[in-house]
């Protein structure tokens, strides 16, 4: 019985371990390298909860019936799982030739299913954390002296999930990635020479054609670059979310630019209006696709894209061939390089979809048909050249016929316009006489003004010194007769002294003397003399000060400039019109410490006099007339300058009359008052010495002129 029992138990644990490998196969390395696809299993792991324990006791797990085992694109997680057998294990390295995978779990296991080498790592993980510095996940197995090693492999993807495994030798694995390392270096150097090419193209001619162009080379790289992993490898190991969202971002204005390059240089706008709008619908689905990324439809997204890059790529030839239509030379470069391209992405695409196989053709249609299509749409670019050449050209001769029949036309307009301009510069001539004849007249006429406001002027300027000196003589001459009286009554003192006989008795005589000067109070006379020659020494002194202001005032035919101090010259101004002030009008000086400034003083004396009667005239006429008048005329310096103010409480002035008040013949007196050029010849005089006159004034308040003399002569 025993025996039987051990028979028994003997048997059910051979046909246990029978079942136990019958759906897990060996796989035998000959020497070469192998793809090992259809010796997997796998095991689908829908809402990632399955552990390694858990794995390794399934019985759920499928075998592979493809070489590249297609995933598609799915929110799930697979089990990977397979055994190698050889007797040099540690020798042997396994790949997995797929570098945007967003999770890879790695499991080697002994034949107790103990671990003996993991690792963790993917796009969403730092670069770091793989063990093969690699785009692609490498693993060096380990040997613990078993010839049999089982390994498993827990992966996730937003993107298409294929899984190319391979083992091999290190040296054969490490050959695969130099050649793809030096493929993908062959490409880079080609789109970056055409980008750079194309960008100096662009530099030279300006043509937008060629920056949209550039802009796309730029996203096909990127695209390509974050599709086989060196982007994440060189770029931003350290940023792992960064590396995988541009892998959309990048697809997506890959497409974008592609779309927009195309219309541009098929001129679509312009050639297909309606078609070309309806390009902006693939800026929406391509807009989804981002947005559908970042709101963790990593999946979506990836579909929408490919989806979208077939039918944006299916658009663009339909467009282009319409514009082949049209008779367009450089549609057809663009067309047969575009066909090529297209063909490659529906290639790529569809492979992506599991509709074609996964090798190494398929997975290298988008580098091959980008390379391609990048050097045959240079050529249509070059062409493009070409064509503006030839066009060019075109308008150059064009432009030489027009400029022919421009010069014959010339030609024929100058002999008619000689003719014109001889009987035109006749009639200038004789215009001309009559304006010089006319413009004479009007100088005369002007000299002829001038003079009569200098003449005005001068009768009032000679008016003012007759009042003037007219009284300080009246006083002296009335002085003069009492003084003759004084001095013959002294004189007849005199002579009664003199005629003291001194051979009589002098007391009698010197009684008499003095009688006769208490008859004529000799205290009275003495005090008389000096009273009366303090009057005619006032009156001499103030003869003195007026002929000293006329002779200061009269330097109007002075034509040199020389050092002035103007604080004298108001004041000799203020002394010859001091017979126009009213009785009581209060003249306020506040003269300041002026240094002497370079001027021709006649004219500045005539600018104060012509603003010093004006405000006398300001002030009369202001109502009531029993209202007394004040004139403030200040006096200051003030940087490089000296500011002279002369203010007046009269009348003042509205604004539309301020605007008007130094135009020649302008005037608000009556008729026979004034000829308005007086404050015309102020300003001129003023302007003239390079300095400026300002206006302040309110009416029925009164006026304030502030004139500005540089200190040195311009």
């Amino acid at each position: 019985m025993r025996f039987y029992k051990a028979f028994a138990t003997s048997i059910c644990a051979l046909l246990f371990f029978i079942a136990q490998s019958k759906g897990q196969s060996e796989v035998l390395y000959n020497g070469e390298v192998k793809l090992i696809g259809k010796d997997v299993e796998l095991l689908t792991d829908s809402d990632s909860s399955i552990g390694l324990s858990e794995a390794v006791s399934s019985k759920s797990f499928v075998k592979s019936d493809k070489e590249f085992p297609n995933l598609s694109i799915s929110p799930n997680s697979y089990w990977i799982r397979f055994k190698i057998r050889d007797a040099d294990l540690k020798s042997l390295s396994i790949i997995l030739l797929q570098p945007t995978i967003d999770h890879v779990e790695f499991f080697q296991l002994d034949s107790q299913n103990r671990i003996i080498q993991s690792n963790i790592s993917g796009t969403r993980l730092p670069y770091a954390a793989r063990l093969i510095d690699n785009q692609s996940y490498v693993y060096n197995i380990k040997q613990d002296g078993e010839e049999v090693a089982n390994f498993y492999l827990k992966v996730h993807s937003g993107k298409q999930l294929i899984l190319p495994i391979y083992i091999g030798t290190r040296d054969q694995i490490q050959k695969i990635t130099i050649s793809r390392d030096m493929l993908f270096g062959v490409y880079v150097g080609i789109i970056v020479t055409m980008l750079l090419y194309n960008l100096f193209i662009y530099s030279t001619v300006q043509d937008k054609n060629y920056l949209y162009y550039v802009v796309y080379l730029f996203f096909v790289l990127l695209t390509q670059a974050s599709l086989e992993g060196y982007l994440f490898r060189f770029v931003t190991p350290d940023y792992p979310l960064l590396s995988d969202a541009l892998i959309y971002l990048a697809s997506a204005f890959l497409g974008l630019s592609a779309l927009e390059f195309a219309k541009n240089f098929l001129a679509s706008k312009r050639l297909m209006p309606r078609l070309h709008k309806w390009s902006y619908v693939f800026w929406g689905i391509y807009g989804l696709t981002i947005i559908l990324y970042f709101t963790g439809n990593s999946n979506a997204s990836y579909l929408l894209i490919l989806i979208a890059a077939m039918l944006s790529a299916f658009f663009v030839l339909f467009l282009a061939i319409k514009v082949v239509l049209l008779g367009s030379r450089s549609a057809r470069f663009f067309l047969f390089a575009w066909s090529l391209f297209i063909l490659c992405v529906v290639i790529y695409v569809l492979k992506d979809l599991n509709i074609l196989p996964y090798n190494m053709f398929t997975n290298s249609a988008l580098l091959l048909g980008s390379s391609l299509e990048a050097l045959l749409i240079s050529f249509a670019l070059a062409d493009k050249i070409n064509v503006y050449k030839k066009e060019k050209e075109e308008s150059q001769e064009a432009t030489l016929n027009a400029l022919k029949e421009n010069e014959r036309i010339v030609l024929e307009q100058n002999i008619v316009l000689e003719r014109k301009v001889i009987e035109r510069t006749e009639e200038l001539v004789e215009t001309n006489h009559a304006l010089s004849k006319t413009l004479e007249d009007l100088k005369e006429a002007q000299s002829q003004l001038v003079d009569s406001e200098k003449m005005a002027g001068l009768g009032q300027l000679t008016a003012g010194i007759a009042h003037e000196i007219n009284n300080p003589i009246n006083f002296v001459t009335s002085n003069i007769k009492p003084l003759e009286l004084d001095i013959l009554d002294l004189d007849t003192v005199i002579k009664m002294y003199e005629d003291l006989d001194p051979e009589q008795e002098l007391k009698p005589q010197i009684a008499n003397i003095e009688s006769f000067k208490k008859q004529i109070d000799i205290v009275f006379v003495r005090e008389e003399i000096k009273s009366l020659l303090s009057g005619i020494g006032e009156g001499a002194r103030r003869t003195a000060e007026i002929i000293r202001s006329l002779k200061n005032f009269s330097r109007l035919d002075e034509n040199d400039t020389k050092p002035v101090d103007l604080n004298e010259g108001i004041s000799s101004t203020l002394v010859l019109v001091k017979n126009t002030f009213p009785d009581q009008m209060q003249v306020i000086r506040e003269f300041g410490n002026l240094p002497l400034v370079e001027c021709l003083p006649g004219k500045i004396n005539q600018v104060f006099m012509n603003l010093i009667t004006n405000a006398v005239h300001a002030i009369k006429s202001k109502e009531p007339k029993d209202d007394k008048g004040l004139l403030t005329i200040k006096t200051w310096e003030e940087g490089s300058d000296v500011k002279i103010s002369i203010k007046d409480s009269g009348t003042g002035m509205p604004d539309e009359v301020k605007q008007k008040i130094f135009e020649p013949f302008f005037t608000t007196k009556d008729v026979g008052e004034g000829t308005g050029l007086g404050l015309s010849i102020v300003f001129r005089i003023i302007e003239n010495h390079g300095g400026n006159i300002d206006v302040i004034t309110k009416l029925n308040q009164g006026t304030e002129f502030i004139i500005t003399l540089p200190i040195n002569s311009k």
